[in-house]
């Protein structure tokens, strides 16, 4: 397989998360200008930018915990989370740090509230207690008791001159606390289920009360009495008040000079409605759920909660399948009152099974999830734009494509055994194919004429649907037709491709083959053996004739298609191949499999490029763009992530700090030259260049040079440059030859830092361990070495060959001798030195003294 010399092989993907998990259910809070959210997430609370769903922070709770109330300060600057563990944390949003935590209740705490000064903090338990607590010390300020069950929500007066605290219970009831008196002051009963949510008027005279009994109380907070019940005829979760002068009511178009009351509940019916206190009537109510796609609730997907954002921006609505809905008032052309869902964040999506790019410009991708819908995201956004929903059972594959006339489609398989085909731009199914018998495990369109679309499903056919392109069907029942039908596998199919000239199809099965069949009318032309499991994934190569295929043996193969050969084979997972795809011009390609990995390969070296860890579960899900080749993944985890080309970036950015390191290696050479050694010493040490570093110690050790260069070279280290010469430092000490260069630079450390910042460093433990058996090694050598000296000198000075010193001389002592052998030996003495000054003129002439004296002084030299 010949490469096109104007293609360059692609070298390195960079991976950005883009869609993933940031919300499990349950509590979450909004900030005060409504930028972000932090939803919780299992264990986890995580901070989430409400333009994109980009998670900005993660804040860790208490394992095998779930999160069960979340609250902000009104500042957006403390964030206050609980879990089973009963342990209530302040975390600062900004440092992302826990700075006080603390235990009150004897069971979960289920809702939180915050003072609007910030200094208080209620929560309510599950224990039926509500306790309210000092932000700043931890501890309780009050203990309520009174509930006969579980507490459920809990909110503080919009007034904080008034320190009352109201409460609902699953008991029914409505309790109002003085925080002065630290007395109930009222009970308020008319519910006859658990009380959902809360909600008080801004000038503090009316609260609203929701249940499970499917009405909304509307209460005095002054007298504290019932002034009207409403019947919402459903299971009511959120209930808010619409204040006069809000957005909403401005659209609504609500006469403030009227004494109504206007508020919109949220329940299992996954609609927005409107009521009116006059007449208790529902002034609106959303004509499509956005929810549910049924007309009943029976699906049991429907809202849990709903919070009016701040500042304009619309109405927040969660759902119980982890879906953040953002509405927004307009008036349609009849000038009449609508809500229009302006965006669509996935809190959990799930195992996502399959995906593709949508469009020519590639701005959407279609993903198949574990639902009975397939979600369409803005790529820059990666907000849900819209939702194909049809499917009775979950949708396992899907394929994209744009017809010669720039029709948008996508071909959807489900587990319902039957295929969908839906128009994009419409957002609506115009045709539906029945005649398999099992589920559909695979779907693929025609490449070129675009006018037709293959199925493979579980009962090991594959059949071949035709739809005219210019068609325009709106009836979502109008049947596909099937041209041509066959047998084909003796186990499922797992997968289909067509070929670039439509004449011919590939079907990957668990029974281990790659089948190959001509279109139309699915003759068989190969059939392709040699996997050890069974086949995941097959590709005809854009520009030769060939198949790629992958399999559960852990291998990737390339067959021929003149005689069905296996070219060539790739081994490098460690776990099933689950993906394969052509990049670069059917150049290289790139895999992903059962172990979380994505491998870029070259085929004519059939070396593996790269390799990335970015999942860590299954890649189900591999979708690559035909016009940029940006990548996308997706598996088990739950994560998409977008990959994108940066083998040009990569190449400039090395240029670029080649070119840098030249300049500075420049600089460097310079300021040696220049005996310039603090600029030197910092250049070498910012090039992490070790070996100059040495040598430029090594010339100050020897020439005694005062401490200043080196004091401003290493006075300005942060604690990890430091860690790194000590690194050095460590690694110079090993060799007798450099150690004292070692010791030098290491003793002008420890007089320039002081002993509380060199115990910062991080592991500065174990380099002084790997120190100072070295330097022990080292002094012993040098103390025996010095001893050594002694013995010299003081054999030399005998030999006299050394002029002895007179210091010297008056420390050696003389052998204390009998008097009678002390005159014995100083009268041999005195005639062996006048027998020497006779016979020395003879025996020694003048050359061989100075030879003497020439080697002494060369002895006195080596000492």
């Amino acid at each position: 397989m010949s490469t096109p010399a104007h293609f360059a092989f692609k070298k390195n993907y960079r991976a950005t998360p883009c869609l993933q998990q940031f919300y499990s259910g349950g509590p979450y809070a909004v900030s005060s200008d409504g930028a972000f959210l932090a939803c919780a997430c299992g264990e986890e609370v995580k901070i989430v930018s409400a333009a994109d769903a980009s998670v900005k922070a993660t804040l860790a709770g208490d394992p095998d915990a779930a999160v069960t109330a979340v609250a902000l300060s009104p500042d957006d600057r403390l964030l206050f989370t609980a879990s089973h563990s009963r342990l209530i944390r302040v975390y600062d949003v900004a440092s992302q740090q826990c700075i006080r935590s603390w235990k009150g209740h004897d069971g979960p705490v289920m809702e939180m509230a915050v003072h609007s000064s910030g200094g208080l903090l209620a929560t309510a338990g599950a224990d039926k207690k509500v306790l309210v607590w000092d932000v700043d010390g931890g501890f309780c300020t009050h203990f309520f008791r009174g509930h006969g069950g579980v507490v459920t929500t809990v909110m503080f007066h919009t007034d904080p001159e008034k320190l009352l605290l109201f409460s609902g219970g699953d008991d029914g009831s409505v309790r109002v606390w003085n925080l002065q008196t630290k007395k109930c002051v009222s009970v308020l009963e008319n519910h006859f289920s658990a009380v959902t949510s809360l909600s008080l008027s801004k000038d503090g005279q009316l609260l609203l009360s929701s249940g499970r009994d499917k009405i909304v109380n509307i209460w005095d907070a002054v007298n504290y009495s019932c002034k009207m019940t409403v019947p919402i005829n459903e299971v009511v979760e959120t209930v808010c008040m619409i204040e006069p002068g809000s957005n909403l009511s401005s659209f609504l178009g609500l006469n403030e000079k009227k004494k109504a009351v206007y508020f919109l509940t949220v329940g299992e019916l996954g609609v927005v409605r409107i009521w009116s206190s006059q007449g208790s009537s529902c002034i609106f109510q959303q004509k499509v759920s956005d929810v549910n796609e049924k007309e009943d609730s029976s699906s049991g997907i429907g809202f849990l909660s709903a919070v009016i954002l701040p500042e304009d921006q619309g109405l927040l609505c969660i759902t119980s399948d982890q879906q953040l809905l953002f509405y927004r008032a307009f008036k349609s052309d009849k000038s009449k009152f609508d809500l229009e869902l302006y965006k669509r964040l996935i809190g959990n999506s799930d195992e996502i099974l399959d995906m593709k790019f949508v469009g020519s410009d590639e701005k959407y991708l279609a993903v198949a999830t574990n639902l009975e819908q397939v979600r369409v995201y803005d790529v820059p956004k990666m907000s849900c734009v819209f939702v194909l929903s049809g499917h009775t059972e979950i949708v396992v594959c899907l394929d994209t494509c744009v017809t010669n006339s720039g029709r948008t489609l996508v071909v959807t398989g489900s587990k319902d055994n039957t295929v969908k085909l839906w128009d994009f731009e419409k957002r609506s199914c115009v045709g539906t194919g029945k005649g398999h018998v099992g589920a559909i495990g695979a779907v693929a369109f025609a490449k070129k004429s675009k006018n037709f679309f293959v199925s493979g499903s579980s009962d090991r056919t594959i059949k071949v649907w035709n739809f005219e392109e210019g068609e325009s069907v709106v009836d979502p029942v109008h049947a596909l037709k099937a041209r041509a039908a066959v047998a084909a596998h003796d186990k499922d199919i797992n997968s289909l491709a067509v070929s670039p000239n439509d004449s011919l199809v590939c079907s990957g099965s668990e029974d281990r083959t790659a089948c190959v069949w001509k279109l139309p009318d699915l003759t068989p032309v190969l059939s392709l053996k040699g996997h050890k499991r069974g086949v995941w994934s097959v590709e005809f190569s854009p520009v030769e004739q060939a198949v790629l295929t992958s399999s559960g043996d852990r291998t990737v193969k390339i067959w021929s298609l003149l005689d069905g050969a296996c070219l060539k084979t790739f081994e490098g997972h460690t776990a099933s191949v689950l993906r394969a795809s052509f990049l670069t011009h059917g150049t290289q390609f790139v895999s992903c499999g059962g172990d979380g990995l994505v491998k870029l390969w070259t085929i004519k070296t059939n070396e593996c490029v790269a390799t990335y860890d970015q999942h860590e579960g299954k890649v189900w899900a591999l979708a690559v763009g035909n016009k940029t080749e940006m990548l996308a993944t997706g598996g088990t985890d739950s994560l998409v992530n977008l990959w994108h080309d940066c083998t040009a970036e990569d190449k400039e950015e090395a240029f670029r700090k080649e070119e840098e390191e030249t300049i500075r290696g420049q600089e460097l050479e310079n300021a040696v030259s220049d005996l310039d050694y603090a600029k030197a010493l910092r250049l070498a040490f910012e090039l992490r260049r070790p070996h100059c570093l040495l040598d430029l110690f090594s010339q100050l050790s020897r020439r005694g040079v005062n401490e200043n260069p080196i004091e401003k070279a290493l006075g300005n280290l942060g604690k990890e440059e430091l860690r790194v010469l000590l690194e050095y430092i460590r690694e110079w000490n090993t060799k007798p030859k450099l150690c004292h260069v070692a010791h030098f630079v290491l003793s002008r450390l420890f007089q320039i830092f002081p002993p509380n910042t060199i115990m910062e460093i991080k592991g500065v433990s174990e380099l002084l361990e790997g120190l100072i058996p070295y330097s022990k090694r080292h002094f012993s050598r040098v103390d025996r070495l010095l001893r050594s000296t002694f013995l010299l000198d003081y054999t030399l000075t005998r030999m006299l060959v050394l002029d002895p010193d007179s210091d010297s001389l008056s420390t050696i002592e003389e052998p204390v001798l009998p008097l009678s052998l002390s005159k014995n030996s100083e009268s041999k003495q005195n005639d062996a030195q006048i027998e020497e000054k006779k016979s020395g003129k003879k025996r020694k002439s003048g050359k061989a003294k100075k030879s003497f004296e020439k080697k002494a002084k060369m002895f006195q030299l080596e000492a």
